[in-house]
């Protein structure tokens, strides 16, 4: 396979992403899509990757998911924080968070 499908894939992915995160309301849709991005971008890594035939990017995905991981902990944490304190789950409303 060429590059060419990997970046493809990924770019579809990508918007696919991105379009939730603008159009949807829900912040856990909205955690969703940016862990979508984010795998998206990942790809692109990997298919970069394989075609210079080094682990460097591969490495470097391990380390997204990584912060993927930590970013989807605290916005879960916020998520459930709102919840228990019965604020709005839309987020163009989340005033309460601002300083």
């Amino acid at each position: 396979m060429t590059i060419s499908w990997y970046l493809a894939v990924s770019a579809l992915i990508f918007a696919i992403g991105a379009g939730g995160v603008l159009v949807r309301r829900n912040p856990l849709v909205v955690l969703l899509c940016l862990e979508l991005m984010l795998n998206a971008a990942n790809l692109a890594l990997i298919g970069f990757s394989r075609m210079w035939d080094n682990g460097q990017g591969q490495v470097f995905a391990l380390i997204v998911m990584v912060v993927a991981a930590c970013e989807v902990t605290v916005g879960l944490g916020v998520i459930v924080a709102m919840h228990r304190l019965r604020l709005p789950s839309d987020v163009d409303t989340m005033r309460e968070l601002q300083g």
